[in-house]
């Protein structure tokens, strides 16, 4: 006789995962999340939103990509749910939008619930520090497809902005000051590289080594979630400021980014000793012999979040910032010219 379970898929332990991550899922509700959890679709009320001129909905999506062979390889699973939120809600938040809420995917081998219900509790905290509600989420066993002990983590996130406070850059002038936030690390981008630098160190052993370098162990230093900056754009709104342009520094880092933010008649110039550099990156740069422009072209080398402002407003904005526990540095200028970065 077949069945479901012969066939590599287990429908108990679905049931056992999702009782497990309740708890967690709990932790991030909002008085706008209608229906309890387990329905076949999130509901969320646009009620508080009726007194926006135009409200106008953000979105984004992404995975953690292969920073996930980090967490399987050091058997770490409780903070890649922090990395897979981040980089959906930093993405609505540049945009001035106010994360509402996320649903996360995890496709696996074979669903060991305690795991699954790791996993969910990092993209619950990641949830918390945005302030966005976790509604929804699927888990789909797919054995022969993923290898049993390595799974996928993708997810979306849906925002709202008032159509007036929307950052778009339109408003950049020559003169604009260029404040970056502290990146953690190397966050969730580039780590095909990363793997490829640090191929003799990939065991569980070499990632466990203390290094001096980086005042951590390799696996510590690498796996450190990627920073949510959701609370200090919004602080830094919440202080009158109004951010000309705001950029996320993912993949393609600091050439692919920052012109992102610009229009056409402004360049952004960025000195790269404005603000310390992580010691992770220079490793890696020394490792790897990689190249500097290779270094500024892949990874956000220490800046995860870079936004223009008033100079008038530089103080206020920095001030914002640090009063919600991120680091701030003036890293550059908005100048006429080309549209397009320089690093100097």
């Amino acid at each position: 006789m077949m069945d479901y379970k012969k066939a590599g898929v287990d429908i108990e332990a679905g049931y056992k995962s999702v009782e497990l991550m309740k708890e967690y899922v709990k932790g991030t509700m909002r008085p706008e999340v209608l229906g309890g959890i387990g329905g076949f679709s999130g509901a969320f009320s646009m009620a508080a939103f009726k007194g926006m001129e135009e409200p106008t909905l953000l979105s984004g999506t992404d995975g953690v990509g292969t920073k996930l062979k980090l967490a399987f390889l050091m058997d770490k699973h409780d903070t890649v749910g922090i990395d897979c939120v981040a980089m959906c809600v930093n993405d609505v938040a540049c945009a001035g939008g106010e994360p509402l809420f996320f649903l996360d995917y995890i496709a696996c081998g074979k669903n060991v619930p305690e795991r699954i219900a790791t996993i969910v509790k990092g993209v619950a905290e990641g949830c918390s520090q945005s302030g966005a509600a976790l509604i929804g989420g699927e888990t789909a066993e797919m054995p022969g497809f993923y290898l049993e002990d390595e799974y996928d983590l993708a997810g979306f996130a849906v925002g709202i902005v008032d159509k007036k406070d929307l950052i778009t850059g339109e408003d950049l002038s020559a003169g604009n000051v260029l404040i970056g936030m502290a990146s953690s690390g190397v966050h969730s981008n580039g780590f095909s590289l990363v793997r490829k630098v640090f191929e003799k160190e990939l065991t569980k052993e070499g990632l466990n080594t203390h290094m001096d370098a980086l005042g951590t162990t390799l696996g510590e230093a690498l796996i450190a979630p990627t920073k949510i900056y959701v609370k200090a754009l919004r602080a830094v709104k919440e202080a009158g400021v109004a951010i000309k342009a705001c950029s996320h520094i993912t993949g393609g880092g600091f050439y692919e980014n920052v012109p992102r933010m610009l229009k056409d008649g402004v360049r952004a110039v960025i000195k790269k000793d404005s603000y310390p550099i992580p010691p992770i990156f220079q490793l890696l740069a020394e490792k790897g012999q990689i190249e500097e422009k290779m270094m500024y072209n892949t990874y956000n080398m220490g800046l995860g979040m870079i936004l223009a402002v008033d100079a008038a407003d530089a103080d206020r904005t920095m001030e914002a910032i640090k009063a919600v526990g991120e680091a701030p540095y003036v890293v550059g200028t908005i100048e006429s010219g080309e549209k397009g970065v320089d690093l100097c």
